[in-house]
């Protein structure tokens, strides 16, 4: 059901991996800090940067060599999918102490609806400036929160001001803040998209605001129709919380900071998943037989592939091979932006058989006492081999990340 007279927030993390790293090592606090792959690789890639960096001209997505040159001080940091991971968990768990509808977008964003929570908050503006301050207090991370009566305009509101930004954006500003803008900061326009525009004689999301929604239809089908719509600051789509139920399914999704493109990369980002999403399986008490692979690339193009396995399952390496596989079968080797893997088929943990094969039962003892260990001393207390990026990624420092149980 789509409210009238709605209050949406979108909440996105400041410089996301930067900003964890800072937390993690306290030492790297008001620093210029670049989170990237191998250092040494010399078409390594940017992730994120912090604040500091980011005053140097660094930017998501430049190459490591040229953000070397830019600020040679930098901090370069390998990055730790799975902190990073944990982390997006812990911040979606606190946003839902404010309202039962929250909508995780990506590993750094997530919209709250806020409609009907405000006797208990207030306004829009000002319980956002709560949530604000209940994510720096709680988590340690910055973030600029948007202000809107739609996903679209609380989303385009979120970018508007950063660090530490709030910004409220109505349908009655979209004139005056929305149009003048160029038409690639519209929410789903990408650079294929851009280009199609531009030789369209479309340069602002005004051009395509007042543009034929069935020209626009005729060349683009659906989608076309859509962005004029946005273009237009409406979007009916409600705040879809995907709030899993236990006993049909178990995943995590999320958007990545760029497009990846090497599949190395992308078995990077599932193995993280798949150990996460085992994890939470695990502490629910369930296991499961089926294993989906979820990947959507920047031109609207997606893939969802299922596979069965042999007994249900609670145990990382197994859903990592089977996403792994699913990859390899399904996968078009054009960029990703979103990656997702979702345990189903689901049974509880205690009415599976015992495995005759000893090995098989050694695995799961060595999950379950990972996990044990995990919660006890930190996110960061153990990790596998596979995902060490470089000498220090998964390392304790006693940051206050490390010491949060998620």
């Amino acid at each position: 059901m789509v409210h009238r007279g709605r209050t949406v927030l979108l909440a996105d993390m400041n410089a996301f991996y930067a900003s964890v790293e800072q937390i993690r090592n306290p030492a790297l606090q008001g620093k210029p800090v670049i989170v990237c792959g191998d250092p040494a690789r010399r078409h390594g890639i940017v992730l994120a940067a912090s604040y500091e960096a980011k005053a140097f001209g660094v930017k998501t997505a430049m190459a490591v060599s040229q953000a070397k040159e830019l600020c040679p001080q930098a901090c370069l940091i390998p990055p730790s999918m799975r902190t990073y991971i944990q982390v997006s968990v812990r911040i979606v768990e606190l946003l839902h102490q404010f309202s039962p509808l929250v909508e995780p977008f990506s590993i750094d964003e997530a919209f709250v609806e806020m409609t009907g929570c405000e006797a208990l908050f207030g306004p829009g503006p000002v319980a956002a400036r709560l949530i604000q301050e209940r994510i720096r207090e709680e988590v340690g991370v910055p973030s600029s929160i948007g202000v809107g009566p739609n996903k679209l305009l609380a989303k385009m509101a979120a970018g508007m001001k950063k660090p530490n930004g709030i910004t409220v954006l109505q349908e009655a500003d979209v004139p005056d803040r929305i149009w003048p803008l160029p038409v690639k900061k519209l929410f789903g326009v990408g650079g294929r998209m851009t280009h199609h525009f531009h030789r369209m004689g479309i340069r602002t999301i005004g051009d395509l605001a007042h543009t034929d929604p069935e020209r626009l239809a005729h060349r683009f089908g659906v989608i076309g129709r859509v962005l004029h719509q946005s273009a237009n600051g409406m979007d009916p789509s409600p705040v879809d919380p995907h709030s899993l139920d236990g006993s049909k399914s178990i995943g995590h999704q999320f958007t990545l900071p760029r497009d990846y493109g090497e599949e190395s990369e992308i078995l990077l980002v599932l193995r993280e998943l798949a150990e996460e999403v085992a994890s939470r399986a695990r502490k629910a008490g369930y296991a499961g037989r089926t294993i989906s692979l979820t990947l959507k690339g920047t031109d609207f193009s997606s893939v969802h592939r299922s596979r069965t396995l042999p007994e249900p399952s609670n145990i990382g390496r197994h859903l990592f091979t089977a996403a792994s596989s699913l990859l390899d079968q399904h996968w078009n080797h054009q960029p990703v932006r979103l990656v997702g893997i979702t345990l189903s088929n689901l049974e509880t943990d205690e009415g599976i058989q015992l495995n005759l094969f000893e090995e098989r039962d050694k695995e799961r003892r060595l999950a379950e006492t990972m996990d044990q260990i995990r919660d006890k001393y930190g996110t960061n207390s153990l990790f596998w081999a596979p995902s060490l990026l470089g000498p220090s990624v998964f390392s304790d420092r006693n940051g206050k990340i490390g010491g949060h149980r998620m």
